[in-house]
């Protein structure tokens, strides 16, 4: 069993920055492909950013390509969504996922792990 738990959620302006983390625990860290979802009241869930397991293969929402960036420390078991240039539109709950497998998914559903959540608020 992966356990998952977010941080760095908060409330910023528009065009301000936050870095979430995602600490997993167990030792298999590198096998795990990642992601961050979020959902917006009223919203279905949506894939933001994914990476592979190694982290060699990452994939970006089209809302938030060129302003986010997806990373990930194997020897930390730590995943990272650094998020610049951030919008109104940006707000909602971001949840870290894994999935069993290195290779990374766009689909929710593929993900076996989620983490409880953590709120971003953007004021205009």
């Amino acid at each position: 069993q992966v356990q998952l738990v977010e941080s760095g959620g908060g409330s910023v302006q528009a065009g301000g920055s936050l870095r979430l983390s995602c600490l997993a625990s167990g030792r298999t860290f590198s096998w795990y492909a990642m992601g961050w979802f979020r959902q917006a009241p009223g919203k279905e869930r949506e894939l933001v950013a994914a990476i592979s397991g190694s982290g060699d293969v990452i994939y970006y929402g089209d809302s938030v390509k060129g302003r986010f960036t997806i990373s990930r420390d194997n020897a930390k078991n730590t995943v990272y969504l650094q998020m610049n240039s951030l919008k109104p539109e940006d707000t909602a709950v971001y949840y870290c996922a894994g999935r069993t497998y290195s290779f990374l998914s766009s689909r929710s559903y593929e993900y076996d792990y989620w983490g409880q959540g953590t709120q971003v608020t953007v004021s205009s």
